[in-house]
């Protein structure tokens, strides 16, 4: 479980993941330290349901390790976690209006605009002010 309390440092960048390409498979999920990602269900019916892998921003620490796995600095390939690339590290500066566009359908981030898109901002401004 992660650790409760105000961060002692903000990341550079935090990961948000495209909902439009995430297909709900939890492989990132697996490997998180932190255990901020989410499996989300939004709709009506099984027809309608969509599921993807959301992250919780104001728990990532920024370690890329939901995108890639980290290997040795000799070796040229990177070996990408996500099979459909829908986990993209994004600057703290710019995760709100991020996550506003590809964090999920319309209708589910306007249900959630201050947990999602506020929390987001509120990192911004935290960034901005260090």
């Amino acid at each position: 479980m992660a650790k409760k309390g105000p961060r002692k440092k903000l990341p550079k960048e935090l990961a948000v993941i495209n909902a439009d390409n995430c297909t709900g498979c939890e492989s990132c999920r697996e490997v998180c330290p932190v255990d901020c990602i989410l499996v989300n269900s939004f709709g009506r019916g099984l027809k309608g349901t969509q599921s993807w892998c959301e992250i919780d921003i104001e728990r990532c620490v920024g370690c890329e390790v939901c995108v890639h796995i980290p290997q040795k600095k000799s070796n040229p390939y990177e070996l990408t976690l996500c099979p459909w690339n829908a986990i993209e590290m994004v600057p703290t500066e710019l995760v709100a209006q991020t996550v506003a566009d590809i964090g999920g359908p319309p209708e589910y981030i306007h249900e959630n605009w201050d947990r999602l898109v506020g929390t987001a901002q509120h990192l911004a401004e935290l960034k901005a002010a260090q």
